[in-house]
């Protein structure tokens, strides 16, 4: 059975994993017919947001504790990921994959990828493994393809120049399609970075991820 790595980044958009992308890509994969493992790093969130009203909190939270609120406990240390235990890897987005998966929420162009979230992706990219980002988390392709990978974050022209920056190839593209560098056998998709609701972002989601299934096969 085909099987597919998901990297999440904690729970909650504003400081985590996207929780309707996150589940909209797990549901997307079982209608595949694919096996999927949910992975984290076990670090410290950047920060916790009361989603209530967008406010910073005192508290800390883990990353890994918090991602099994969405894997219902399934969910892995990234530090056990084995590149060769799967055939393709899918990162949703939320701002936790720019602010606990990378920094690039705070640096922008001159951030920095957790390192073992760099390693796990760069040992798929380097055996040309179809690999999937979602919404913010294609800010980090660059990272981990290097120059002139082509991606998309939609539209937004402040973070497509910070991707150019750091030497991406960004391609505008609606909600409701995606964008892949065939070469690099990477795919991303805008999601919430566009969509108005979740039937919006599902319709990118579910493409993204049927085109990242069936590029296993070739």
């Amino acid at each position: 059975m085909t099987k597919v790595a998901v990297i999440l980044s904690g729970c909650g958009v504003f400081d985590g994993a996207e929780i309707c992308e996150s589940v909209l890509t797990l549901w997307a994969l079982e209608q595949e017919g694919a096996e999927y493992q949910c992975f984290a790093p076990n670090i410290e969130q950047a920060h916790v947001i009361n989603h209530l009203n967008g406010e910073e909190m005192s508290e800390k939270r883990n990353v890994l504790v918090e991602s099994a609120r969405i894997a219902r406990g399934n969910v892995k240390d990234l530090k056990e990921f084995a590149a060769n235990e799967f055939d393709a890897l899918i990162l949703p987005g939320g701002f936790g994959a720019a602010k606990n998966l990378s920094n690039f929420a705070f640096k922008g162009a001159d951030c920095d990828v957790n390192s073992d979230v760099l390693q796990a992706c760069k040992a798929m990219a380097e055996s040309k493994k179809p690999c999937g980002y979602i919404c913010i988390s294609p800010a980090i392709i660059p990272k981990v393809y290097g120059e002139g990978a082509k991606l998309t974050i939609g539209n937004d022209k402040d973070t497509a120049e910070n991707i150019e920056k750091m030497g991406g190839e960004h391609v505008n593209c609606s909600v409701d399609k995606f964008v892949v560098d065939e070469e690099l056998r990477v795919v991303s998709t805008p999601a919430y970075m566009l969509a108005g609701n979740i039937t919006e972002a599902a319709s990118g989601i579910t493409k993204l991820v049927h085109h990242v299934v069936g590029m296993i096969e070739r």
